[in-house]
């Protein structure tokens, strides 16, 4: 069932909307007219389903040149985040969900992560690496706080002693000090708290169930101050909107301990660009063509770049402004070309012993 085409801003959530999904011929809509009033969705208050996962195996691997890592874990499939810019919206259409209401409202959840996880580090086919926790949603998202399957696979992480990279919106992150110290001592995490703005307000409607800027600076503290390898990720970094606050985001995370900083520029991929353009009309439509305007001029012409090296930077005079912005400020705050080190030396199977071979009793 799709909620009706209201674009009405709904309390607590990015999308507005279930917009069709690209691979779906035909897209059914809800119609008030027919349907029994006793048995409505209420459009306005849409409430969270969380579906089983099946999947067999819990690493997925990837090509891209961009990325730090190859290998990546998430939990759970869709983020009830409601991040309205969010570029893995659209693997939710996969799934036969749509990229809009659906992304934030039916989170599929890996239930077996742990043990499949387990399984994996503990094969012989298993080369120890870099794994990123958060490459497509939140390991971070509401429902870990009662689920903890990110904190599970943390565990396991740890017990193998692999290294892992975690990106993360909220301030949940802090209740796992305890297992991240564990990877910390071997020189095998590091945890990027991801801030798009200092402004609360802006906070609230365009990322609407994520910490606020203030809760995640102090994430940043927290993990600091246990020995935690700590940095800030800029992203998206929104022209025209959010833009100018960098240097702002990278003093605030430096002082309350991020030892290191990268950034991203807006991606909107498939459906997000049209998802996105509503928003804007929505809740700032005297800054909608200048806001995309800018992302064009960094894209192209178009809202969205695909291609490995440009996705990640983009181009243009607005793009190599940005990047000017964050190099100095990086600078002045005494981070520049620092990047956490992480190691695979320390990884080990449990229970797994070489077998030392004696000399027989004569």
């Amino acid at each position: 069932m799709t909620l009706p085409d209201s674009r009405k801003p709904i309390r607590g959530r990015g999308s507005a909307d279930n917009p069709p999904n690209r691979f779906d011929k035909l897209d059914y809509r809800l119609d008030q007219d027919y349907a029994d009033s006793d048995s409505l969705v209420d459009p306005t208050r849409p409430a969270t389903e969380f579906l089983k996962d099946a999947s067999k195996t819990i690493i997925a691997y990837n090509d891209s040149p961009d990325l730090r890592f190859k290998a990546s874990l998430n939990p759970y499939r869709g983020c009830e985040h409601g991040c309205i810019y969010c570029y893995a919206r659209p693997t939710h259409e996969y799934l036969g969900f749509s990229a809009g209401l659906d992304f934030e409202t039916k989170i599929v959840v890996k239930e077996r992560a742990p043990e499949l996880l387990r399984r994996e580090l503990a094969s012989p086919k298993w080369t120890p690496q870099l794994v990123g926790i958060s490459g497509v949603t939140d390991p971070y998202q509401p429902i870990e706080r009662r689920l903890e399957l990110t904190r599970s696979c943390l565990q396991v992480f740890a017990e193998f002693r692999n290294p892992v990279i975690i990106v993360t919106k909220n301030h949940l992150v802090t209740r796992d000090i305890d297992v991240l110290k564990k990877l910390a001592e071997v020189e095998a995490v590091a945890v990027f708290l991801s801030i798009t703005t200092l402004d609360r307000d802006l906070t609230r409607i365009m990322e609407p169930r994520t910490s606020t800027p203030e809760r995640r600076l102090a994430a940043i503290q927290a993990l600091a101050k246990e020995g935690i390898p700590t940095g800030v990720f800029v992203a998206p970094v929104i022209p025209g909107l959010t833009d100018h606050e960098m240097p702002a985001i990278v003093s605030a995370a430096v002082q309350a301990g991020a030892r290191f900083a990268s950034f991203v520029p807006l991606r909107l991929p498939h459906g997000v660009s049209e998802m996105f353009e509503d928003w804007l009309a929505t809740h700032m439509p005297d800054r909608k063509e200048k806001i995309l305007n800018r992302v064009r001029a960094m894209r192209d012409g178009q809202l969205n770049e695909s291609r490995f090296h440009e996705r990640m930077r983009g181009k243009g005079p607005f793009a190599e402004q940005i990047k000017q912005m964050f190099d100095v400020a990086c600078r002045r705050n005494g981070i520049h070309g620092t990047q956490p080190t992480l190691s695979t030396a320390a990884f080990t199977r449990p229970g797994h012993h070489q077998l030392t071979l004696f000399p027989e009793s004569e």
